[in-house]
């Protein structure tokens, strides 16, 4: 079976910004995700489309087709008020907020001035071009289970 739309794949992979340094991966076939859906970056999901169980492929996706440029615009600031008393402020620390309409925002610490904190919410890899290495492990249909939620569900269904 190749890859295409409402199909799941099954794969390994390495992740650069640069030929020297690793910056995520899996192994073992752990890495699954329902093409079409969103799962990957566009870049990487149209590279892969097509290919078949076995297939390896090395591939540089810009930021166009990965997570964006980074737009020096899109920041936040907020009170510190809103931060847990406790919390340890340092520049460039990761920040996982919710906003007032429930929804999860990361921002990192740009700067934290007396009462406010201003937040970066480019995701971390905006702006830099991805080197994947992967190697397809399987190809199959998705389920109408996972077609109506939009994601793999693994062994045991889903646990959302």
């Amino acid at each position: 079976m190749k890859i295409a739309a409402n199909t799941v794949v099954t794969m390994d992979f390495e992740l650069r910004l640069t030929d020297d340094e690793v910056i995520d991966s899996s192994e073992g076939g752990k890495f699954a995700f329902l093409v079409g859906h969103e799962n990957i970056v566009p870049g990487l999901e149209v590279a892969l489309q097509g290919l078949a169980s076995g297939a390896e492929l090395v591939v540089a996706v810009p930021p166009d087709t990965g997570y964006g440029a980074r737009d020096e615009d899109k920041t936040a600031t907020i009170p510190r008020e809103a931060l847990p008393d406790d919390l340890q402020l340092e520049i460039g620390i990761p920040l996982e907020l919710e906003n007032e309409a429930g929804e999860t925002l990361m921002g990192i610490v740009k700067s934290a001035n007396g009462d406010e904190v201003e937040l970066d919410l480019n995701h971390p890899l905006a702006g830099e071009t991805l080197h994947f290495r992967v190697k397809i492990v399987d190809v199959r249909v998705a389920t109408a289970n996972e077609l109506a939620h939009g994601h793999v569900h693994g062994a045991g269904g889903h646990h959302h």
